[in-house]
């Protein structure tokens, strides 16, 4: 399953967060892997500190171990983590997916 993970952190603790990252990515455990991975130059969302960094990652994880196993590590660095569940649509058929729902 795919997931969007956001990962917010103090700018003071960068060093800590992207040590913990690039050893968690390094050697990912098995089921779980980056598809795309994003640094926000702005605030990303309303009420966000300016001292805040966050980065987010187009993640595929197979199990709730996997995603436990690179979260955990980089929340111990001082970032705070959470992944939302993305659902996949194909481009220019959602109303009919839409549709297809409400038959059921």
């Amino acid at each position: 399953m795919r997931f969007m993970r956001f990962v917010m952190f103090d700018a003071s603790k960068t060093h800590e967060v992207a040590a913990a990252s690039d050893k968690v990515w390094k050697n990912p455990p098995a089921g779980i892997k980056i598809l795309a991975s994003y640094i926000c130059l702005g605030l990303v969302f309303p009420g966000t500190q300016s001292t805040m960094m966050v980065a987010i990652q187009i993640i595929e994880a197979e199990s709730t171990e996997a995603m436990a196993a690179t979260t955990y590590p980089i929340s111990l660095a001082g970032a705070m983590t959470w992944d939302v569940p993305l659902m996949e649509l194909p481009v220019g058929a959602s109303a009919e997916e839409e549709v297809g729902k409400r038959n059921i």
